[in-house]
This record gives C-alpha cells, structure tokens and sequence, in this order.
C-alpha cells in the first residue's frame, strides 16, 4: 500500500465515523476512535451492501457513503452492547 493510499484510507475513515458520530448523537468518540470506527465501519458496510446485493456509485463519495453506513450500523450495535452492560 502506498502513502497515498494509506492517507485516502484514513480520510474516508476520519470522513465517515465524523458524520456516524453527528447522525448517531452521543455515540461519538473522538477523532482517533472515530478514524477506527470509520475503517471498520467501510468493511461493514461493504459487506452489507455487498450481502444485499446494493452497488453505491465508485469513487471517493461513494466510498465515503457506504463507509459512514457502516459505522452508523457500528454504532448502534456498539451503543445496544453498552446498554446491556448497564
């Protein structure tokens, strides 16, 4: 992987947990675990969509909306697991 690449990763990423955490009120975490939640959030969105047989448009933007799909689904599992802790 390139730097490029490794730096579009994490754009995308910081990009998507940002708007999961302002769609999700109080579920955010901060920058960096909003970075992780929005890399992890891109897998799961990726497999949802890909599992649902759904194809969002390539590119950066369409990248960015699956991704922040994703770590919304994230975190609303996240936040019913700290609820059931309780």
């Amino acid at each position: 992987m390139t730097a490029e690449g490794l730096i579009i990763i994490l754009l995308i990423g910081a990009i998507a947990g940002w708007l999961a955490g302002v769609l999700i009120k109080g579920y955010g975490f901060g920058l960096v675990a909003n970075i992780v939640i929005g890399i992890i959030g891109a897998f799961v969105g990726g497999y949802i969509f890909s599992a649902l047989g759904i194809s969002i448009a390539g590119g950066i933007l369409g990248s960015i909306i699956v991704a922040t799909i994703g770590a919304v689904v994230l975190l609303l599992i996240i936040g019913v697991i700290r609820k059931a802790t309780r």
